[in-house]
């Protein structure tokens, strides 16, 4: 199935993409293998935010945020885990939606190796790519793909996969400021959304 065009990163607002994105497909084709899952959770970070880490101005860190829409903006949090983040505003804006969870598709036991877990059990599979650190290992992506572009690299996402689900909106996970704000999204029951 063919990736998502440069059209639908760039013809909707940051907040729209967010729940667009639920439903669709991560892919990662990489030496190792490809490994895929379908997006079910996300959250929204947008300008004039204080959440957002565009929020003061351009920064080395932040960099990539500031690019054209479609680009990826991966950075470390705690010292060791990496997030991905799919950037959505227009060039020199500096908003991003996080992809805080997938569903595995493809290369499940690729996915097992690089976590340390036996998907072959229940609690195996679903800690995989249940958090936004844990499914950046899982899919084996690393800050060395900050600035990718998801319409033309081997990360990229395809069309939705998901038919008719519910979808919750609520507050955000794990921040202090602009905690209130209701930028997160997630497939409503789906077993992988890292906190219902």
């Amino acid at each position: 199935m063919s990736k998502l065009l440069p059209e639908f990163y760039e013809n909707h607002d940051t907040l729209t993409l967010a729940r667009r994105l639920l439903g669709c497909e991560l892919v990662h084709e990489s030496p190792e293998g490809t490994t895929a899952g379908i997006i079910v959770e996300t959250e929204a970070y947008l300008t004039g935010d204080p959440a957002c880490h565009a929020y003061r101005r351009k920064t080395a860190r932040n960099a990539a945020m500031f690019g054209p829409a479609g680009t990826l903006y991966v950075y470390l949090i705690y010292g060791f885990y990496h997030c991905l983040n799919v950037v959505t505003g227009p060039e020199d804006v500096g908003e991003a939606v996080l992809i805080r969870a997938l569903e595995p598709t493809e290369g499940i036991d690729l996915m097992g190796e690089r976590r340390n877990l036996d998907p072959a059990t229940k609690a195996g599979l679903r800690g995989l790519t249940s958090g936004p650190g844990k499914l950046v290992i899982a899919m084996g992506i690393s800050r060395d793909h900050n600035f990718l572009s998801l319409t033309e690299s081997g990360i990229y996402i395809r069309p939705s996969q998901l038919n008719n689900f519910d979808m919750v909106t609520t507050t955000r996970i794990g921040i202090t400021q602009g905690a209130e704000l209701p930028y997160r999204f997630y497939v409503k029951g789906n077993r992988f959304v890292s906190k219902p």
